[in-house]
């Protein structure tokens, strides 16, 4: 597994499962979604290439499956995040911010491909993709509005400023390098600091 990033799934009873998924995830990772095979994933897990259409039919099944899973644990960890912050929009948005942050650079590989494959999915598995991800960005968008609301946030334009403030967390897939000169926690701070002015508040702690 690249060093950038943690294993997205975990070894549980599914074992084969687990293993064809992250295979999967580094592959699409190294070559993208038209330059991996099936193939390159079959022996990524260590199984043989019947085995592996046993699991999933197709790169697409693969795709869809990695990118559903990944917004599910971004999303958990957002929730949670938010859930014990308070009531104050501007700690809930602090919260969530570092908590992507922290999402991001432990699965730098997920956060990428989820950026940049999803344009390859069609159809059924494309719109349950959207719709996943949607309902992260509508977090944002309830914190933000209730701020904007409340008085805490003087952005003119709540909608906006939360679509740009997530495009800004997913792009630090594109760029985070773990030997950078920022730490984890230390990017997680910046980058709520950001958000803070992002939405024209005065509390930029």
């Amino acid at each position: 597994m690249n060093s950038r990033s943690s294993t997205l799934v975990p070894e549980t009873a599914r074992a084969n499962e687990a293993a064809i998924l992250n295979a999967a995830l580094e592959a699409f990772s190294q070559k993208g979604f038209n330059g991996a095979s099936m193939r390159d994933v079959a022996r990524g897990a260590g199984t043989s290439l019947s085995n592996l259409y046993n699991y999933f039919p197709s790169k697409s099944d693969l795709l869809a499956a990695l990118l559903r899973m990944a917004n599910d644990e971004l999303l958990n960890r957002i929730e949670t995040a938010v859930a014990g912050a308070g009531r104050r929009a501007t700690d809930q948005l602090r919260a969530a911010v570092e908590a992507h942050v922290r999402f991001v650079v432990e699965h730098q590989n997920a956060s990428l491909v989820a950026l940049s494959e999803i344009r390859y999915l069609t159809g059924a598995a494309r719109k349950r993709v959207v719709a996943a991800r949607d309902r992260t960005q509508g977090l944002y968008e309830e914190i933000v509005a209730a701020g904007a609301a409340g008085g805490e946030f003087g952005t003119p334009h709540p909608e906006d400023a939360a679509r740009n403030l997530v495009s800004m967390l997913s792009a630090i897939s594109t760029w985070y390098s773990p030997g950078g000169r920022l730490d984890p926690d230390a990017l997680a701070a910046q980058h709520a600091r950001f958000s803070m002015a992002l939405l024209e508040t005065n509390d930029r702690s």
